[in-house]
């Protein structure tokens, strides 16, 4: 009876299936029809502005069931597939594979891509720097402990720009190769996941040895081959690396976050809801900070972070890196930069970007 009732059903997914098939592959041709007009003009093959437009389009557009959040991720995809037909794109992040990074390119990129993992952020600027990798994906701050600082260091000096920012949530597990904490006698992690998760470890394993490694998947890797290691990574980074869960989600805070920028040497344009990211320094004097960011008040552009960073002089001289609201082609923040531009002591823009979506 259910079989009679079922039928007509599945036989009209089929056929709206092959309709949504017919379909991307239209939608592919017009693609590769884009390809070749970028090819005459030598113009890039991934642009974060386009994309981030369709994709708040499509949630615009949206009536449901399905969550605004699924329908761009299933667009990521097939623009992803597209993007594919006129050429991968190369895109290095911080290794090994299993990492929160490697999560962030996909999210940000899709997987029609050559992902390139690197065994440290300098060496992801290195590689997109040299062009072995179109972009780079680089974890820019966490909500519970704040600004990468190595990031921060190397923005400053690259002459790559930001083209686009991922946030992921971040979730940590406990795991190990049996499974279990018998016979463990070192806890392994990136030091920002120890820290993200030192309440819990303190709780429950205070005297088990805590050691910082260059990433949660390599402390993963690290506990697949040696039964005395645990590790603190995502449940991809264990399944990646055959580990049992001993814990789920020990993180402290349960909103944990961890934002990413995509550099690389392209400019964006304006898509409409956009970020820019600036640095700057400023004379050593009384109400010289205060003084540097009034242009920004004075032309109604809003700041959304500021953190400073030491310049390293010995002189306690600091850069402050700085997001603000819009473009820098949009009339108000560029009257703003061009400001600041004048009053600091240095300047530079870090990029213009979308807004994650």
């Amino acid at each position: 009876m259910n079989d009679n009732k079922l039928l007509p059903l599945r036989e009209k997914i089929d056929a709206i299936d092959a309709a949504i098939l017919e379909l991307l592959n239209q939608r592919a041709m017009v693609a590769q029809e884009v390809g070749h007009v970028k090819a005459e003009t030598n113009a890039p093959v991934f642009r974060p502005e386009r994309e981030a437009q369709v994709l708040r389009n499509m949630a615009a557009k949206n009536t449901g069931p399905l969550l605004n959040e699924d329908i761009q991720l299933i667009f990521r995809e097939v623009m992803s597939a597209c993007r594919a037909l006129e050429r991968r794109v190369v895109v290095a992040f911080l290794g090994p594979v299993g990492t929160f990074s490697e999560q962030a390119v996909y999210k940000q990129f899709g997987h029609a891509i050559e992902a390139l993992p690197c065994i440290s952020i300098d060496e992801v600027f290195r590689a997109t720097e040299a062009g072995t990798a179109d972009f780079g994906v680089v974890p820019i701050e966490n909500s519970s402990e704040g600004a990468i600082n190595r990031t921060l260091d190397l923005l400053l000096q690259t002459s790559l720009a930001i083209s686009g920012e991922v946030a992921i949530p971040v979730q940590h597990s406990l795991m190990s190769k049996s499974g279990t904490m018998e016979g463990v006698t070192r806890i392994c992690a990136h030091s920002q996941a120890l820290a993200q998760c030192q309440a819990w470890l303190n709780q429950h394993y205070p005297h088990v040895e805590r050691q910082a490694v260059a990433s949660n998947a390599e402390a993963a890797r690290m506990a697949s081959a040696d039964y005395s290691v645990a590790a603190i990574a995502s449940e991809i980074a264990g399944h990646q690396y055959n580990l049992g869960i001993v814990s789920a989600h020990i993180q402290d805070d349960p909103h944990n976050r961890t934002r990413f920028a995509v550099v690389g040497h392209l400019n964006t344009t304006p898509s409409g809801k956009d970020q820019t990211s600036i640095v700057l320094a400023t004379p050593n004097k009384a109400g010289a900070v205060y003084n540097l960011l009034a242009p920004l008040s004075k032309h109604g552009v809003s700041m959304t972070r500021f953190e400073s960073r030491p310049a390293r002089t010995g002189n306690w001289e600091y850069y402050f890196y700085v997001d603000v609201e819009g473009h820098a082609m949009d009339a108000k923040v560029k009257a703003a930069m061009e400001e600041l531009n004048q009053d600091a002591a240095f300047f530079k823009i870090l990029g213009s970007y979308p807004c994650t979506v």
